[in-house]
């Protein structure tokens, strides 16, 4: 019965165990550093977790805490780190942006009007990243003029509506006035 209620190591155990609250820190240190390192190798976060509670056993071992200690230490730390991994690193660590490619890419993007619009439909052509799309203008805007950026709006078949960009500087980006440019210059 000593060996269960043996919380604090008083040596009161028997002759192997006692051996064993010794060094127990020691493999407890060995166990946490061995997965500390597996994690690298692996995702989730949940072998981090038990590195860390292994460790705070081993810290126990240090200080004078029984095995028995120990193992609860190693059991409360390893249950409160994977329930925080699974919550909180989870929710700021899982969420990727999903990765647009091909025509899933267009909408957003900045072309350059190569032939203005003609016809009842108004179509022309738009070059973006190189290649030329047949463009339509989006609802409400008037005909494509050669030359002009537009911005994308939608894609529809192997057609892609778009609308004019403003391509004016606004007010804070327009560079200053040199001294001697200007007539009313500070004297």
């Amino acid at each position: 019965m000593t060996v269960c209620c043996n919380i604090f190591g008083d040596g009161k155990s028997i002759s192997g165990f006692q051996f064993m609250e010794n060094w127990a820190w020691i493999l407890w240190t060995i166990l946490g550093v061995l997965l500390i390192v597996a994690e690298v190798f692996t995702a989730g976060f949940v072998l981090l977790g038990f590195g860390i509670a292994a460790l705070a056993a081993a810290f126990a071992g240090v200080i004078g805490f029984g095995v028995s200690f120990q193992f609860l230490i190693f059991l409360i730390v390893s249950v409160v780190l994977t329930a925080l991994s699974r919550t909180i690193l989870d929710k700021y660590f899982t969420h990727s942006q999903e990765l647009k490619s091909g025509v899933d890419s267009l909408p957003g993007q900045i072309g350059t009007v190569v032939s203005a619009s003609k016809g009842a439909l108004k179509s022309g052509e738009v070059k973006v990243y190189g290649s030329v799309w047949t463009a339509y203008p989006a609802e409400g805007e008037e005909s494509l003029t050669e030359g002009e950026r537009v911005e994308i709006v939608r894609v529809q078949g192997a057609s892609v509506y778009v609308r004019r960009i403003d391509d004016r500087l606004p007010e804070w980006r327009k560079p200053a006035a040199l001294p001697g440019e200007n007539s009313q210059e500070i004297k």
